[in-house]
């Protein structure tokens, strides 16, 4: 493997779906990189990223593996994240995993266990963490210029649900999506969070309600040092792509997300309304952010950067959106320290 400054790296990418074939094109554009090597359980379909890209193909993950590859990165359905961030690692190749690294919180806690035991960096994927919004709050937060902080709000709104297929194996709303809102909300205020109460509703598609999935929810999180936090989440909002987080306090505030883009409707009279559409989506609205954080995994790989968001922190936010699924079925709050002693 290279580990040198300027050595030109050879990147391996596991699953050419959406977000896989857009991080492949990203890779073969930065700096640093030598070469792409892309594979996929649907050959054809990672043949076909190969060669649109014009990037090299490996025929299955055990030759990709096998070749002399500097870093993996994992766009591959869950389910089979553990094992190839466990084969990477016992390569000592360096990983960048999306978001989760399991399926469940046991199956989470053994990868972890198995990475921290390898000192192998495996990075996960929360690219809110590199989004430059996000990363002027927790300036601001760190450096006190808001006061200490009473509320924050955050939003993960999509315009429209995901196909039918993939609700089943997404983890359910909390997991896929809610997460992310979990992990930026303990990055952006620099807390812990130690109690949720969360509930949701299906008003849409039946098929969330058959998979016992919800299709909006609403949550509340108490902080370590009391501050309140509110996570509001859907698959149909009507206006577009809604992404933000309100961070309040006592001396002033910070918004994420408001832009001329921000699929805010204003009713007031006279209020000028945004002639821009609002992002389609989330590769849209962080494109910025994934470039940044497939950048920052070069520097991991190379010794240059510490690992932004290793899988301890990865775990910490599936506790909560484990809490907030047992809340939503129990009616009730749930405090992360029973969630942790559960397993």
């Amino acid at each position: 493997m290279s580990s040198t400054t300027g050595t030109r790296l050879t990147v391996g990418l596991a699953g050419t779906g959406r977000i896989g074939a857009a991080h492949a094109e990203t890779l073969r554009a930065l700096p640093g990189v030598g070469a792409v090597v892309v594979t996929d359980a649907d050959t054809e379909r990672a043949r076909a990223t190969a060669d649109k890209l014009e990037v090299d193909f490996a025929h299955d993950i055990e030759t990709l593996l096998a070749a002399e590859i500097d870093g993996l990165v994992i766009t591959t359905a869950t389910d089979s994240h553990p094992a190839l961030i466990t084969a990477a690692v016992d390569r000592g190749i360096p990983v960048f995993c999306e978001k989760p690294i399991a399926a469940d919180i046991l199956g989470t806690l053994r990868v972890v266990e198995h990475v921290e035991r390898s000192k192998v960096p495996v990075q996960v994927g929360f690219q809110r963490r590199f989004d430059a919004g996000y990363r002027a709050a927790r300036a601001a937060v760190a450096a006190g210029d808001l006061g200490w902080i009473h509320t924050l709000r955050a939003t993960t709104l999509d315009p429209a649900p995901p196909p039918a297929e993939y609700i089943p194996r997404s983890g359910g709303l909390f997991r896929d999506c809610g997460v992310h809102d979990f992990d930026i909300i303990r990055w952006v205020s620099g807390r812990e969070v130690e109690e949720v109460y969360a509930t949701g509703a299906n008003r849409g598609e039946p098929f969330f309600a058959d998979s016992g999935d919800v299709d909006t929810a609403a949550v509340i999180l108490r902080l370590d040092d009391g501050c309140l936090a509110t996570v509001s989440l859907t698959r149909y909002n009507g206006e577009g792509y809604d992404v933000r987080l309100e961070v309040l306090g006592s001396k002033g505030n910070a918004v994420v997300g408001l832009d001329e883009r921000a699929p805010l409707r204003s009713v007031e009279p006279g209020y000028p309304t945004s002639a821009l559409p609002a992002y389609p989506g989330f590769m849209d609205r962080f494109h910025g952010a994934y470039t940044e954080e497939l950048l920052t995994f070069l520097g991991v790989i190379t010794g240059q950067h510490a690992n932004p968001c290793p899988a301890a922190e990865a775990l910490e936010a599936f506790y909560i959106a484990e809490a907030c699924e047992l809340s939503r079925h129990q009616g009730r709050p749930v405090r992360l320290s029973d969630i942790r002693r559960s397993h």
